[in-house]
């Protein structure tokens, strides 16, 4: 693994893992769409790219994505409108794997969360439910594509200082999971061959990471 690419690079997340993979001697692409937040991908170690993968086509990404060993989709709407996030959650999300497929991208990591998927019980009503929905698309999508993908299912994210430690037999009623954690998860699965076609839902535990990811189910 050489070149990663992190769509939604001035996420909490992008910004945590950058760093952990230009640590681990690879070339760091972050995408954003504000210009404003070039300086804060750039200090992550990333190399800032502004793109609004909103509005790109799959054609548009894909030349983006030549020449990357991985791409990993650290996107979101943020809890906007349900339109924003159906255009980027599930839109946008499904012309990035397209892109990759047609521009030889071999892995492909999707952060997505905890109880994702046709099945996610969230009612209609509920602000959440347009965020489900998109991702149970996505999701679904990536799964179905000849990608090697790994899709990260955290719990409830928070701020804490990563401790390295995860469970992947999550308690539900305890979600609690560190951001620095899930950027340290991601950076494990690219150097970790045996996650690729996995779904690994996680939250804050006691088992090394590593450990933890090479028994995961």
């Amino acid at each position: 693994m050489k070149k990663v690419l992190i769509i939604g690079g001035h996420g909490k997340i992008a910004l945590l893992l950058a760093p952990l993979l230009c640590d681990a001697a690879m070339e760091v692409t972050g995408v954003i769409r504000n210009a404003a937040h070039i300086d804060d991908v750039a200090a992550a170690g990333a190399v800032p790219v502004v793109r609004d993968v909103a509005t790109s086509s799959v054609a548009e990404l894909a030349e983006l994505f030549a020449g990357q060993d991985a791409v990993v989709f650290a996107a979101g709407a943020g809890g906007g409108s349900p339109e924003r996030t159906y255009a980027v959650d599930r839109d946008a999300a499904i012309r990035s794997m397209d892109a990759a497929t047609a521009a030889g991208v071999p892995r492909y990591i999707m952060i997505s969360y905890l109880g994702a998927g046709p099945s996610h019980g969230v009612p209609p009503e509920d602000s959440f439910f347009a965020y489900a929905e998109a991702k149970a698309a996505a999701d679904a999508h990536l799964r179905s594509s000849a990608l090697a993908w790994t899709i990260l299912g955290p719990g409830a994210l928070t701020l804490d200082p990563p401790s390295g430690t995860i469970t992947t037999a999550p308690d539900r009623a305890h979600r609690n999971t560190a951001r620095g954690n899930v950027a340290l998860v991601a950076a494990a699965v690219l150097a970790l061959p045996g996650t690729t076609g996995r779904t690994i839902e996680f939250t804050d535990g006691d088992v090394p990471i590593e450990q933890a990811l090479t028994y995961v189910k």
